[in-house]
C-alpha cells in the first residue's frame, strides 16, 4: 500500500511540474524582424536596401489605460539584419511596438519616420496559433543616396524629384 501511496504522489508530482512548465511555455512568444539600410533615402525597402547586422532594437509595451511602459526587452541584429527576441510573458493588455535604438552603420543612422517602429500582438488570445510574431521590417536612412537610385526607383515607377 505505501508503493502505490509513493507513486501516486510522485505522479502528482511529476504531473505538477509538466503542467507548470507548458503554462510558462504557453505565453512565450518569438518576435522576429528585419533591420535595414535605406541606400536610396525613398522610404521603404528597394533592391538596393541593405541589412544592418549589429543593430539594436527594443520591444517596448505600454499599459492601454496609462500609455505608462510595463515592459522592455532588447535585442540585436544578426549577420542578416535578422533579430529574434524572445518575450517571457502574455501582454495582452498592452500595446506592444519593436522599435529602433542604434544603427550599427554610423552611414546610415537616422531612423526612417514611419519605418522606425512596428506594433506586435503578444498574446494568444486572438486567435493566432503561431508562438512567432512577424514585425515590419524598420528602417534607417543613409546619408548620402547611392549614384544608382534614379534607376532603381525606376523599377517601382519613381522619379528621382518624388522623394
Amino acid at each position: 500500500m505505501a508503493r502505490i501511496i509513493a507513486l501516486f504522489v510522485l505522479c502528482s508530482v511529476l504531473f505538477a511540474s509538466i503542467n507548470a512548465i507548458s503554462a510558462n511555455f504557453m505565453d512565450t512568444f518569438l518576435v522576429v524582424g528585419k533591420v535595414y539600410c535605406d541606400t536610396c533615402r525613398c522610404g521603404f525597402e528597394t533592391s538596393a536596401s541593405k541589412y544592418l547586422p549589429g543593430s539594436r532594437v527594443r520591444i517596448e509595451c505600454k499599459k492601454r489605460d496609462t500609455n505608462d511602459l510595463a515592459y522592455t526587452v532588447e535585442g540585436v541584429s544578426n549577420s542578416k539584419g535578422e533579430y529574434k527576441i524572445l518575450v517571457n510573458s502574455d501582454r495582452g493588455d498592452e500595446f506592444c511596438d519593436v522599435v529602433l535604438i542604434r544603427s550599427s552603420d554610423p552611414t546610415c543612422d537616422e531612423p526612417n519616420k514611419g519605418r522606425d517602429r512596428a506594433r506586435v500582438v503578444l498574446t494568444r488570445n486572438n486567435g493566432l496559433v503561431s508562438k512567432t510574431r512577424l514585425a515590419n521590417s524598420m528602417g534607417f536612412l543613409t546619408n548620402e543616396p547611392l549614384a544608382s537610385c534614379t534607376k532603381i526607383l525606376q523599377q517601382y515607377e519613381f522619379s528621382e524629384d518624388q522623394f
